[in-house]
């Protein structure tokens, strides 16, 4: 597989609408969408192309898989990779192969319509294969 960079990365914050304003006005991010108190995205890069920062308040998809207890669960960082559709399943076959368990998949609609698998790295961060439709 050749990684076509990041799609994304989830930063876990206490307060997103003031985590928001910091890397709204600080920062100088573009926001992409704020769902509500637990969810805020921004494009990382030039708006449209999918590399995006998300801030984050509450659990993860897999995090009872973790390793680490509660509370603790999805490691420091949660971070995806971005997979052509045509290489998706020969990179979580390798994952896989190496003995480590890979969740999902997940079909995302609008406004990411995407497939997405997700596994563990050793040291207990969430990790996601993001493949665009």
């Amino acid at each position: 597989m050749t990684s076509r960079g990041f799609a994304e990365l989830v930063l876990i914050v206490d307060d997103v609408p003031k985590a928001a304003g910091f890397y709204r006005d600080v920062v100088g991010l573009q926001l992409e969408h704020e769902t509500d108190d637990s969810w805020a995205w921004f494009w990382a890069g030039k708006p449209g192309v999918a590399q995006r920062i998300a801030l984050h308040r509450g659990p993860l998809l897999f995090e009872e898989h973790s390793p680490y207890p509660e509370g603790e669960r999805f490691g420091r960082v949660h971070f995806a990779f971005d997979v052509a559709r045509d290489e998706l399943d020969g990179a979580v076959a390798r994952v896989r192969a190496a003995g480590v368990d890979v969740y999902g998949p997940v079909e995302f609609d609008e406004p990411f319509n995407a497939q997405s698998y997700y596994f563990y790295d050793p040291d207990g961060n969430l990790l996601e294969f993001f493949s665009p439709r």
